[in-house]
């Protein structure tokens, strides 16, 4: 069975021309790295997140200095499939009726998780995952393959999200969930041993009860580092540009200004500055 979809309204003009252009020329600007090599030197399923929303020249001037072929330690290589270097991806939030797992977030409760489905649109592989928070702060991932045959909330997922959170957190898992938000955006990934960066442009979230959407700006790049603990370079060189860690989430930063009823201040302004001012 197929991923949820929504409608995505049309935008006039190219949609964030100058953020996909952006990761696209530095994508292509380094030295590739497969999959396989990818998840043997930085599988990172344990790691720790920061956002950063950067304007695309910006991006560029950073991305090029993580790539010269003289870095020491080596550049950062971008992830190659099948002679690609960006990826569509499309992912599919749940939640409960009262919005659990965003106001979860919003107290920064220890004991919070969010659950997806990601479709990976270049390869048609789709992902049941679990985002939980470690006790250092720490992002933990848990995830199974989905065939063609697999329901998001099917019997084996939803057995998959129970055994998970009782050994994670002693707790239990929601009775109702229902799809609320979904994204959309292009994505490239850069390597080094033990650091991934993801830059996504064209980034679209639907809410799935009003079917609203917005778009990003087309001049910013969202970028993710990712490592096992301390800043990375990708970091120091962000804060040397003037660019801040955001707080912001694809999830909770687009139902911030698709919901304005929700109390969101955490994510506000940095969501604002992400989608720009939205009608209601």
């Amino acid at each position: 069975m197929s991923i949820a979809r929504a409608a995505i309204p049309a935008q006039s003009g190219a949609p964030a021309a100058e953020a996909v252009r952006a990761v696209n020329e530095a994508a292509w600007g380094a030295d590739p790295i497969s999959l396989a090599e990818l998840n043997d030197r930085s599988s990172l399923l344990t790691r720790f997140d920061r956002s950063y929303l950067v304007p695309a020249r910006t991006f560029l001037r950073v991305a090029g200095r993580l790539t010269e072929a003289h870095r020491p330690g080596g550049p950062f290589r971008a992830l190659a499939i099948d002679g690609r270097r960006a990826f569509r991806y499309h992912s599919v939030y749940y939640d409960t009726p009262g919005l659990r797992s965003f106001h979860d977030h919003r107290q920064g409760r220890r004991l919070r998780f969010k659950v997806r489905e990601r479709l990976y649109e270049d390869s048609g592989e789709r992902q049941f995952e679990i985002k939980l928070k470690g006790a250092r702060g720490d992002t933990v991932k848990h995830r199974r393959t989905l065939t063609g045959a697999d329901t998001p909330l099917g019997v084996a997922q939803r057995v998959f999200l129970a055994d998970t959170l009782r050994h994670a957190y002693a707790i239990e898992a929601p009775t109702v969930l229902g799809p609320s938000l979904s994204t959309d955006y292009l994505r490239t990934t850069f390597v080094a041993d033990g650091q991934r960066i993801t830059c996504d442009a064209g980034l679209v979230c639907v809410d799935l009860g009003s079917h609203r959407a917005v778009r990003a700006d087309a001049g910013l790049v969202l970028v993710e580092t990712k490592s096992a603990g301390h800043l990375t370079e990708a970091d120091r060189l962000l804060h040397a540009h003037r660019v801040r860690p955001a707080v912001f989430t694809k999830y909770c930063g687009a139902l911030a200004v698709l919901r304005p009823e929700l109390p969101a201040n955490r994510w506000r302004r940095a969501a604002h500055q992400a989608f720009g001012p939205v009608s209601h």
